[in-house]
């Protein structure tokens, strides 16, 4: 453990349950790193990744962006495909593009895809399904208005999905971000979350959550605060 790490895990009280404003404060001060470290959260939820109709996903508007401007990429037909480049998309195509991806390319944040060209995208199932990054009608990355969607992800939406652990990590924003900007993305995010409950969700919906920095020390917040 570093001197600055050790510094840092000091100040944070494992066994207590930070309100959220608590929680993203102590956050932006243990940060140990010297670069603008991503604020972290990550949600233990009540549910079983292995029941389909549980396996939630979805996307929200963060009120006040990432921090990160996304890469993404449109497979699409060519009149739609152009209607993605001039809509801000960094990367278009249909079988070119496919095949770059096929070979290992993935020098991307987000896939989109016209409904009409998924037989074709169903190829990469394996390759960009095991990064969470396969178009889905959930999150609305399989779109006809193409146009739309690439300037909602370009302004700062986002996917969010369970993982095998039954576990949702995003990033907040950064820790220069005014802690009142992270507590907005933090409530547009926990909203989203809510409101993607499965009718099939029983017991403690959401479990447990932790906020922490890059390389920093997780901070637990108490879950009734919010």
């Amino acid at each position: 453990m570093g001197r600055k790490y050790a510094e840092a895990v000091a100040k944070v009280d494992k066994k207590k349950l930070y309100s959220v404003d608590e929680a993203l404060k102590l956050v932006r001060e243990t940060s140990p790193v010297k670069f603008d470290a991503t604020v972290e959260l990550h949600v233990q939820m009540g549910l079983d990744p292995k029941q389909a109709d549980q396996n939630i996903r979805g996307t929200v508007n963060m009120p006040a962006g990432t921090g990160k401007v996304q890469k993404v990429l449109v497979i699409a037909g060519e009149a739609d495909a152009q209607k993605a480049a001039a809509a801000g998309a960094d990367f278009v195509g249909l079988d070119d593009i496919i095949e770059k991806i096929e070979k290992g390319w993935m020098d991307f944040d987000v896939v989109i895809a016209t409904p009409d060209v998924m037989p074709k995208v169903g190829k990469l199932g394996q390759t960009l399904g095991t990064k969470g990054m396969m178009p889905n009608p959930k999150s609305g990355t399989i779109t006809k208005d193409i146009e739309k969607v690439v300037k909602e992800f370009k302004a700062g939406k986002i996917e969010f999905r369970l993982d095998k652990d039954a576990i949702i990590h995003l990033g907040l924003g950064k820790v220069s971000f005014k802690l009142e900007d992270l507590k907005d993305n933090f409530n547009a995010l926990m909203a989203a979350i809510k409101t993607a409950k499965p009718a099939s969700a029983k017991g403690t919906y959401i479990k447990r959550i932790t906020l922490t920095s890059t390389m920093g020390p997780g901070v637990n917040v108490d879950v009734t605060s919010i």
